[in-house]
């Protein structure tokens, strides 16, 4: 990783930036693509761990049936790029407009992204990890 940490820096904040984007336009077919099939999932709102990116997609079609969920827009800072090995770590912050059940809401939240390169050289991501964002840090 050494002789070219910039670019795969830059790869990796490219691929994050994707994920966001399709998050924040709620494109679930963009956004779900960004995910591995093994891909893990930690929730703050959620009391299980998602083991795959089925599962991830099964909870979303719920979401979207049963409270009218709907990402509205997501907005991404504080990003940072740590290596571990051959698989990146993406930290940043997130603040996202939902609606659920009709209502606007307004969430700050802290999100870490394992990702790892696929056989084609792009990057997906493995494990996701959400958190509040605790009191103060806004």
């Amino acid at each position: 990783m050494q002789e070219s940490t910039l670019s795969t820096d830059q790869a990796i904040l490219q691929a994050a930036s994707a994920l966001v984007d399709a998050f924040g336009r709620h494109d679930v077919s963009a956004y779900f693509a960004a995910f591995a099939e093994d891909a893990s999932f930690l929730f703050h709102n959620h009391p299980v761990r998602l083991e795959n990116r089925a599962a991830y997609q099964a909870l979303w079609q719920t979401w979207e049936a049963e409270a009218g969920f709907r990402v509205l827009a997501c907005q991404s800072s504080d990003h940072h790029v740590q290596w571990l090995g051959t698989l990146a770590l993406f930290t940043h912050r997130v603040r996202t407009t939902v609606q659920l059940e009709g209502v606007t809401q307004q969430l700050q939240e802290r999100e870490s992204i394992l990702f790892r390169q696929d056989v084609a050289g792009g990057w997906l991501a493995v494990h996701e990890h959400l958190s509040p964002l605790p009191e103060g840090c806004a």
